[in-house]
């Protein structure tokens, strides 16, 4: 009786452990802002900022950042590495639409994982650190919503 068990048991955990991971769909927004470029820039510099995140410009158009900094102090490296939890990055790009319209799109790109032992997977990205969330803090930092 306890053979078929153990080969049940075993059987579910090794199904369990070499499943494939599952799709998650990118956290994209693609807006037109009535804005100037300038000052999308400027907003989407500052509130990437604001939110932990290490901006830089790659050129004109296009921004990326690193992986956002959950606990400010020397500590971030054991949440992230040890511990497990999400990690997110942004990249940007902002060009004119027209002379007074901006567009803007936006991915956030989220990665998790469950502790120390557990590899990094794409996650659904969590509130604060999503897009349409990005999306309305710089339409607050422009005064447009």
């Amino acid at each position: 009786m306890r053979g078929p068990l153990l080969a049940i048991a075993i059987g579910a955990v090794v199904a369990g452990c070499s499943s494939t991971p599952r799709a998650v769909e990118p956290d994209r927004i693609d807006v037109t802002l009535v804005a100037p470029t300038d000052q999308v820039k400027n907003a989407v510099t500052d509130v990437l900022t604001r939110g932990g995140y290490d901006v830089e410009w790659a050129d004109e158009q296009r921004v990326s950042t690193g992986y956002r900094e959950e606990i400010p102090g020397p500590w971030d490296w054991m949440l992230r590495w040890w511990f497990g939890t999400i990690k997110s990055r942004v990249e940007a790009e902002v060009g004119p639409a027209t002379e007074q319209t901006t567009r803007l799109r936006l991915d956030v790109l989220s990665e998790g994982k469950d502790g120390l032992f557990t590899s990094w997977d794409s996650v659904t990205s969590a509130l604060p650190q999503s897009a349409e969330n990005q999306l309305r803090l710089i339409k607050k930092e422009l005064q447009i919503l």
